[in-house]
Formats: C-alpha cells, structure tokens, sequence
C-alpha cells in the first residue's frame, strides 16, 4: 500500500485566536496509541478545552477529546488522557522560557495528518482581555474594508 502524502485536517481550535494572542507556533508529533490512530482518521476529535504542560523535561497535551473507536475493545484508550508530545530539545527549552510568564501558555491550534503522520500545532499565547478582543475585531474589520475599496478601485468602480 503506498504511504499516505501531503496534509489532512482533522481538527482546528479556531477560537484560540481569537482568546488569546499567539507568539510562537511549534510543529509536533503525538504519542498515540492504536485505537487513538484510527479514531483520528475517521476525523472524530476536539481541542476545545486542551492546554499543555511543561513537565519531567517533555511537554504533554491535556484535555483533548479524542473519542474511543466505535470498533475497538477492550485495547480502546480514555478519551481524555494525557499525550506525550514529540519535541526536539532545544524546542522543549524555548517553550519551558516562554511559559515560565504570567499569563503565558500552550495551547493547541489544530491537529492533523501530516506524511501520514499524526501532527498537533501547539502555540505559546498570551491571554486577550476583552477590551484587546474588540480591538483586534475593530482591526480585522478596517483591513477587510480596505481590502474591499482597493479591490473596487482597481476594477474601475467606486
């Protein structure tokens, strides 16, 4: 059978930019078991309420809902247990710096298939207050207009 190629997604924490302001984003592989695996493949997971965590020299995701195989037995997984992430050292050390702010965490920004592999987008982010939420709408909806104005003037119409 030939091996899988290119990227799939399975699951996205779409409201993590907007909570929180993202400063660096890590690519890293997942300690998974075998009914984890297939469970993703059938494109079954939410990162709603994960978060990870600094500890032992490694980094783990916590409270990611990746549901049990619907055909597994009694080798399924818990649903929400921890997951070794897979991280180079020196990786592992900038994210250990990064966190050790106040209000500075990880959180995951989507999960997905990467070569066949599976793959979790961790970011280090700060949280937004709500006055720095309806700030970066505010922005969002000024650059959308002017994309709109230039967009109109370059096809001649005002």
């Amino acid at each position: 059978m030939p091996r899988e190629t290119g990227k799939k997604l399975i699951a996205q924490n779409k409201k993590a930019r907007y909570d929180y302001s993202i400063e660096d984003v890590y690519e890293a592989g997942i300690v998974l078991t075998g009914t984890e695996v297939k469970s993703l493949r059938q494109g079954r997971a939410s990162l709603v309420d994960g978060f990870a965590q600094c500890e032992n020299g490694g980094v783990w995701l916590r409270q990611i809902h990746i549901p049990e195989y619907s055909m597994g037995t009694w080798t399924n997984h818990e649903p929400r247990r921890a997951r070794k992430l897979l991280l180079k050292k020196d990786e592992i050390k900038r994210i250990e710096q990064a966190t050790r702010d106040t209000g500075v965490t990880l959180i995951p920004l989507s999960l997905y298939f990467k070569d066949g592999y599976a793959k979790v987008e961790i970011a280090v982010a700060r949280g937004r207050k709500s006055y720095d939420k309806r700030q970066a709408i505010a922005e969002r909806d000024s650059k959308r207009e002017t994309q709109r104005l230039v967009g109109r003037r370059a096809k001649g119409v005002e």
